[in-house]
C-alpha cells in the first residue's frame, strides 16, 4: 500500500494512504483521548472523523483540553 506524507502538529507523520481520522488518530495514541482536530486549518467536527480520509500534504493539528484554573 502506498504511504503518504503529512504534518501532525507541525511534524512529518507518515500513514497509509486512505486512512480514516479516526484509525489515524487510535495510531498516534489520542483514541479514547477528548481533542479537538483541524484539517488544513479548518475544525474537523468528531461526527466527520469516520468517514474522513488523510491525504497527501494535509496539515492536522490536534489540540488537547488543558484542565486547571
Amino acid at each position: 500500500m502506498h504511504e503518504i506524507t503529512l504534518s501532525l502538529n507541525g511534524e512529518p507523520a507518515r500513514l497509509p494512504e486512505g486512512t480514516p481520522l479516526t484509525q489515524a488518530l487510535e495510531a498516534w495514541g489520542y483514541g479514547e483521548r477528548r481533542v479537538a482536530v483541524a484539517i488544513n486549518d479548518a475544525f474537523a467536527p468528531r461526527s466527520t472523523w469516520p468517514e474522513r480520509t488523510l491525504g497527501e500534504g494535509d496539515r492536522i493539528d490536534i489540540v488537547a483540553p488543558v484542565g486547571g484554573g
